[in-house]
């Protein structure tokens, strides 16, 4: 898959800009600020219909102006493909595919599969489960339609018994038989779920360990541990013994939506005990796993995104990374940077076809 051509009109401090890309990297050089991150998330939006930095679509309009538009020519599978994204102010998103608007933007996930990997990963280190649930559901529900309907269902469920236990103040008699419709639901919608998080953390995590050992130098082991209640007894039975807690809290405690992965690093937790550098490792080999792992459920590489990592980067993971970049499985690559003269030296490396583009205040130009 190959992402040609995209046009730009007002997205955050990009006012306007055509671009065409090569089939290998793409490199945009520029000083912090100037709007390098802002083009990588456009080429992300069109993707996943939502910004990968900022969930409120609103804000990713230009200031001062009413609307963004996202135009982008791709090839897939030796087939020119065009998708649009448009948003106005107070009005719904658009997303079309060959000047075919969608009904549900649902249907558009999966079709451009994306990886991007930014030192903002940290997160999925640092920051609560849901972050980690965000990841593994991010990437099943790319080559998985059936998950992301699972997933939007369970979820309409949940918000369906939370408002129910929030309505009754802590009393249950009156609302036992709607909470046992709702308990069925969840359990059943959850264990579909469920199922299929085992099944890619399993595959994930070989793939991973192997990165891992690749960019660290072997020096340390790994491990992914997926913890959740569908791991104990039936989960409409814990539902159900739990639905007096659930009262007095106003939430339902239990469920696929609690679900955690338990990073570690040699057998202890990596959040509490992992230096800079073993974290920017980590969550390094976890996206470079998710890259593979994708290449290889749609058959065709994704498209890689890489934000400001090699400034964040020693010089032994930094060289472990470019001899990752120059090798078969890796195709096309968005590359963002401060310095044109590291950039340069490090894409020559990698043996691909490269084109250079210069950031300035938004404003993009291809340095020829």
């Amino acid at each position: 898959m190959q992402l040609k051509h995209i046009s730009l009109l007002n997205y955050k401090n990009i006012r306007q800009a055509e671009l065409e890309f090569e089939p290998g990297i793409n490199c945009f050089v520029g000083n912090n600020g100037a709007g390098k991150t802002n083009l990588l998330d456009s080429i992300y939006y069109i993707s996943f219909c939502k910004s990968y930095f900022n969930p409120i679509d609103s804000q990713l309009i230009c200031h001062d102006e009413e609307f963004f538009v996202i135009q982008a020519q791709y090839e897939i599978q030796n087939q020119d493909e065009e998708f649009y994204a448009a948003l106005r102010k107070n009005r719904k998103k658009q997303f079309k595919r060959n000047k075919k608007e969608y009904s549900r933007l649902s249907d558009h996930i999966g079709l451009l599969p994306l990886v991007m990997i930014s030192p903002g990963d940290e997160r999925l280190i640092s920051d609560g489960s849901d972050q980690r649930r965000k990841f593994i559901d991010g990437v099943v529900s790319q080559y998985n339609k059936s998950y992301l309907a699972s997933i939007l269902r369970y979820n309409r469920c949940l918000t369906q018994r939370n408002a129910l236990l929030k309505s009754t103040k802590g009393r249950s008699a009156s609302i036992d038989g709607q909470l046992e419709v709702w308990d069925e639901q969840l359990a059943s919608i959850g264990a579909l779920i469920f199922d299929e998080r085992s099944g890619f953390i399993e595959e994930l995590k070989p793939v991973f360990q192997k990165y891992h050992r690749f960019i660290s130098g072997e020096s340390e082991v790994v491990d992914i541990v997926y913890h959740s209640h569908h791991q104990r007894a039936g989960l409409e039975e814990q539902l159900k013994k739990n639905r007096e807690r659930d009262l007095v809290l106003g939430y339902t405690s239990r469920g696929v939506h609690r679900d955690e992965l338990e990073f570690l690093l040699d057998g202890y937790p990596i959040k509490k005990n992992g230096s800079q550098g073993q974290t920017k490792t980590f969550f390094m080999a976890l996206k470079l796993a998710q890259y593979e792992f994708l290449n290889k459920h749609f058959g065709y590489a994704p498209v890689l995104l890489l934000d400001d990592m090699f400034d964040k980067l020693d010089d032994y993971r930094a060289a472990r990374l470019i001899e990752l970049m120059g090798g078969d499985s890796f195709h096309q690559i968005f590359i963002t940077d401060t310095q044109k003269s590291r950039l340069l030296e490090i894409v020559k490396k990698t043996g691909k076809t490269f084109s250079f583009f210069n950031v300035n205040g938004g404003n993009i130009t291809q340095d020829i």
